[in-house]
């Protein structure tokens, strides 16, 4: 069984630097992608970044230049830099692996930019 241990995330005054970290635990087989996906209350869960075994990387158009997604395939750890964040950025974050199981999801962990 696959587990996603997220770390990470709290309250941040806008502008200020956050950091989320994954790390996934198990038997885990051949993994295509790790990345993160966001979801605020009453929107749906959103990709914000991913990056695959090919170290193809993705970001949404809302985050890019300020967030960095990073990964490291040998300890199946995947990290979110987040910079220059704003209120709109408030959200639950979850990790996401893809692998040849399927999707596989974290338990979220809070994110909140508030003055």
């Amino acid at each position: 069984q696959v587990q996603l241990v997220e770390s990470g995330g709290g309250l941040v005054q806008p502008g200020g630097s956050l950091k989320v970290s994954c790390t996934a635990a198990g038997i885990i087989s051949r993994i295509y992608a790790m990345g993160w996906y966001r979801q605020a209350p009453g929107k749906q869960r959103e990709l914000v970044a991913s990056v695959t075994s090919g170290s193809r990387i993705n970001y949404a158009d809302s985050v890019k230049g300020r967030f960095t997604i990073s990964r490291d395939n040998a300890k199946n750890t995947v990290a979110l830099q987040m910079n220059s964040l704003k209120p709109e950025d408030t959200a639950v974050y979850y990790c996401n692996l893809v692998d040849t199981g399927g999707q596989r999801w974290g338990q979220g962990t809070q994110v909140t930019v508030s003055s």
